[in-house]
């Protein structure tokens, strides 16, 4: 739990009760390979903290899984979509690797916020954050090609390349899994 409080930390100071009361809502989850956190089209009810692991966010598009994120350590994994409105999502969320995850429920996530302000103020900067990296990615598909978009990757997350299956990378970057072949070929 050290790391998750190490992580928000990052966004801002926790006083001494509003780290308690978070920890206590914590649930830590030891789960495997391949195990489903959120169903397509159902909603999220769960905020995740990966402690160790690997996630992918996903949505399925005529028949085939569309690789929509990835978290790895000390990232959170959630539908945020339907986390916020309580609403189905399309997309799902599957571990890529064995984890150890804190898991938050967005009831208990609610009562904390409206309880302590610096928790509120937790959650909304890391929305933020998500929201901004989102952005990114939008942009990184609009405006960069699929070099540029690898490269970047491999700046920012060079482990994903040997966790991640190609083709899930491939989707993950908006291109083909021949086109990251030739451009690993490049590289």
């Amino acid at each position: 739990m050290e790391n998750f409080f190490s992580t928000v930390s990052q966004y801002t100071h926790l006083s001494a009760q509003s780290r308690q009361e978070l920890a206590a809502h914590l649930r830590k989850q030891v789960l495997p390979k391949g195990y489903t956190l959120v169903k397509p089209d159902t909603v999220c009810n769960f905020t995740y903290f990966i402690d160790s692991g690997l996630t992918r966010t996903y949505y399925l598009k005529d028949g085939k899984a569309i690789t929509d994120w990835i978290s790895d350590e000390y990232t959170f994994a959630c539908s945020i979509i339907s986390f916020i409105t309580r609403k189905p999502d399309r997309r799902g969320i599957e571990l890529l690797e064995d984890a150890v995850l804190y898991a938050l429920h967005y009831n208990d996530l609610d009562k904390l916020c409206n309880s302590y302000h610096d928790i509120e103020t937790l959650f909304r900067k890391l929305v933020s954050a998500g929201l901004i990296q989102l952005q990114q990615k939008f942009d990184d598909l609009h405006f960069a090609t699929a070099l540029e978009r690898y490269r970047v990757l491999m700046q920012t997350n060079p482990s994903f390349i040997q966790r991640v299956p190609l083709g899930m990378i491939a989707s993950y970057l908006g291109i083909t899994q021949e086109t990251l072949s030739r451009i690993r070929s490049q590289v």
